[in-house]
């Protein structure tokens, strides 16, 4: 059963109310994770994206720009038959960081139906945002607890998985 409608500021309050829970939650798998977290981060993160329907959201696609490889800009602007300083000048821009990302948000790709237009191209991070699935969930605790602000999916993979353990 998926979500139609998804009240992301609800999701929000809660994940800024369970912030420090969380955090002490995922920094207690680091120092001592049960030898099957792999397998249940696994059973969880399917479980939530049953209930969660990341069309109805698309928080992550308005709010949350994608760092860009080469790669990803490289197979995007050939399926625009676009040279890559024509892309990279039309969407991009380099960050304080020096990664290259979107000049703006929402994402230029998203449609009003909150449908990726390149989705079978997309870049990478949306590939596996909101990293719920990833082997050694504890390596990225910081970068789990910062999803749960924008994606009700990830605040939920992280509920779940306290019930679990």
């Amino acid at each position: 059963m998926t979500q139609l409608n998804i009240d992301i500021e609800k999701y929000h309050q809660l994940a800024l109310q369970k912030r420090k829970e969380h955090r002490l939650f995922l920094l207690s798998l680091k120092r001592k994770a049960p030898k099957n977290l792999d397998q249940i981060v696994q059973k969880v993160h399917r479980e939530v994206f049953e209930e969660i329907d990341c069309t109805a959201c698309a928080n992550c696609c308005k709010s949350l720009g994608p760092l860009f490889t080469e790669k990803d800009i490289t197979r995007i602007a050939k399926h625009f038959r676009m040279r890559l300083p024509v892309f990279e000048d039309m969407y991009l821009k380099v960050d304080e960081d020096g990664d290259k990302i979107f000049q703006c948000m929402p994402c230029p790709f998203l449609g009003e139906d909150n449908l990726c237009s390149i989705y079978d191209i997309r870049p990478k991070a949306c590939q596996e945002f909101p990293h719920t699935d990833r082997k050694k969930i504890y390596q990225i605790n910081h970068l789990t607890i910062k999803n749960t602000l924008t994606c009700p999916a990830a605040y939920l993979f992280v509920e779940k998985l306290r019930e679990r353990l």
